[in-house]
């Protein structure tokens, strides 16, 4: 009888063991900021436009995860965590005087206000594939924005290839209105000169398998 026992629990133990592996296949990647890029541009128009630049501001600090399912990529995800103090206007053609001017405004309080709202984030909650073949796919990923202390859903389409030597390389740009999330576009010269509204959000993202998690 308690042979029997010893047995059944083996046997119970082992099952659940093998329902957890199979509950979890997905691979972690870690977000590698320093071979990856970021970047926010932000048009101008008005009457008169011609005499305001286009704004390009990087942000080059910035960290998160991917766990990739490639058997069943609908269970994957991401989780995005940039530094928006770190955001750096890179206006190509400006001075420099004149870049620090735009990046003064666009991290203070009259846009992102970065000292209260340090961070900007974006988890994602569902995966969807729209087209792919082996180790390169188009996917639709649908999550939660966080900005300027709002959160909004957002959908972003994704270019996924998984390399060869089994890193990932991930291209998505999606179009926000800065009022969804309480920002008052700039408007300067009595509003002639201003911001559009809409500016684009343009993610290329590099990330390598992750160290295994400790055992517990």
């Amino acid at each position: 009888m308690a042979l029997l026992q010893k047995f059944i629990t083996f046997f119970v133990s082992s099952g659940l063991v093998a329902l957890a592996v199979a509950a979890d296949s997905s691979t972690r990647y870690s977000i590698e900021s320093q071979k990856s890029k970021i970047e926010i541009q932000v048009a101008r128009e008005g009457f008169f436009k011609a005499f305001g630049h286009d704004h390009l501001l990087s942000a080059p600090q910035f960290s998160g995860e991917i766990r990739l399912d490639q058997a069943k990529l609908e269970e994957s995800s991401v989780n995005l965590t940039i530094d928006a103090k770190s955001l750096t206007v890179v206006d190509p053609g400006e001075s420099e005087k004149d870049r620090k001017e735009v990046q003064n405004t666009m991290l203070g309080e009259q846009v992102l206000d970065v000292a209260r709202y340090p961070q900007i984030r974006f988890s994602s909650s569902s995966v969807k594939v729209t087209s792919g073949k082996k180790d390169l796919y188009q996917l639709q990923v649908g999550g939660t924005l966080s900005l300027h202390g709002t959160k909004k859903p957002c959908s972003l389409p994704v270019r996924l290839q998984i390399e060869q030597d089994n890193t990932l390389s991930a291209y998505a740009e999606v179009s926000l209105l800065q009022t969804d999330f309480g920002i008052t576009p700039i408007k300067v010269a009595g509003g002639t000169v201003r911001v559009k509204d809409k500016l684009k959000l343009a993610f290329h993202i590099l990330a390598s398998k992750a160290s295994a998690e400790p055992a517990k």
